[in-house]
């Protein structure tokens, strides 16, 4: 990988998803250390893309490099191992298992007891919440408290890549702050996002630059702070009439 090259770019992606051709051949880029944020419709193709860009869907066409490497249809579980990691839109939490047990399993990439230690305990620090309920089953976690669990999870394989799939989906108002906070916090610490959000607002006041995916195409693209004075994007997502 060169300093110039992006840590993630897809060139003339598509993804098919249910005999539906949900992702339409789009470019994208993320840069190293870059919070870039996808935005759109119910139905777009965000979360088909993401699914592509992780070996979770076979990729019709195009290409996905991801760290200097062609990664292009590479299963999940290597990628896991080149540091890309995804949290799933609804959490994917194991139900059954403590929180401490879900964070444990978050690092099964990993071998070294310590570090994942220390690890677990950044975590519990990002979210005190988790340190005190942590003997406690995920399945009887609030919604709002099964998403930091399954983004502490993420973190113990201490990613370079982050995807994150509607963090804020579903969750009272004071949660989706704590949770865009610690976006933020994991951000600033230098871990590269792409964040798939409904909320534009909130996702377009946190990143960088953003992509809006209308009919499994890119329709416009640029810095977040251009696109939120976009009349476009503030007639169809930030419930603005222009």
């Amino acid at each position: 990988m060169t300093a110039a090259e992006p840590l993630l770019s897809l060139t003339k992606l598509e993804v098919a998803y249910g005999g539906i051709q949900a992702v339409k051949g789009i470019d994208l880029h993320v840069d190293q250390g870059e919070l870039v944020c996808l935005i759109g419709a119910n139905g777009a193709g965000k979360t088909t893309t993401l699914k592509g860009i992780c070996g979770l869907l076979p990729v019709k066409a195009g290409k996905i490099r991801y760290a200097g490497a062609d990664v292009t249809g590479k299963p999940a579980f290597q990628l896991v191992r080149r540091g890309l990691a995804m949290v799933p839109e609804g959490r994917g939490v194991f139900g059954g298992l403590t929180i401490e047990e879900n964070l444990a399993m978050g690092a099964y990439v990993r071998n070294d007891a310590a570090g994942i230690r220390s690890d677990i305990e950044r975590v519990y620090g990002l979210f005190p919440r988790l340190k005190e309920r942590r003997r406690q089953t995920a399945g009887t976690l609030s919604g709002g408290e099964q998403q930091m669990l399954a983004m502490g999870r993420a973190m113990l394989s201490r990613p370079k890549l982050l995807l994150l799939d509607e963090p804020s989906m579903g969750l009272a108002p004071l949660m989706v702050q704590k949770v865009f906070e610690t976006i933020v916090t994991i951000s600033g610490e230098g871990v590269t996002i792409l964040l798939i959000e409904q909320n534009a607002k909130l996702a377009l006041e946190v990143s960088r630059r953003g992509y809006v995916m209308e009919s499994g195409e890119i329709t416009i693209a640029g810095p977040s702070a251009s696109l939120m004075h976009d009349p476009k994007v503030r007639a169809a997502y930030l419930g603005e009439s222009v």
